[in-house]
């Protein structure tokens, strides 16, 4: 999938697919008008919501319903390096979703795509093309 990526203004950079775009900013103290979310908040936004379609699948396919359900994600970060070291996902239930079901509602997030690439990233390879 081909994205293009483009610099319409301020600190906005945003990404072009197919029919979508993905707006993203940067707080007033990076020099943006917190206009969107950050590409960082965008990408762990990108996990939570991986591993929820993955969850409303799983629900849909049983007919339960979604009402009460929910994702909390909290992330523990490295200070030093302030890198993440822990994406933690906490699949909310209502009190009627069956109890027969909680370990595989469980299982079925961990089929997010999102989550499966941290486990075995890609390589990076980045280049410069003067553009005709």
């Amino acid at each position: 999938m081909e994205m293009v990526i483009d610099f319409p203004g301020g600190a906005r950079v945003d990404a072009h697919f197919g029919a979508f775009t993905v707006k993203t900013d940067q707080p007033p103290q990076g020099g943006g008008s917190d206009s969107a979310p950050t590409p960082f908040a965008t990408f762990l936004a990108s996990i939570g919501t991986c591993a929820g379609i993955y969850v409303l699948g799983f629900c849909r396919q049983r007919n339960i319903p979604t009402d009460g359900v929910r994702l909390i994600q909290n992330l523990e970060v490295d200070r030093a390096t302030g890198l993440v070291t822990k994406v933690l996902l906490d699949i909310q239930l209502p009190p009627d979703f069956p109890d027969k079901y909680k370990d595989a509602v469980i299982r079925a997030a961990e089929q997010c795509k999102v989550k499966k690439h941290f486990e075995r990233p890609p390589r990076f390879e980045i280049s410069t093309k003067i553009a005709a």
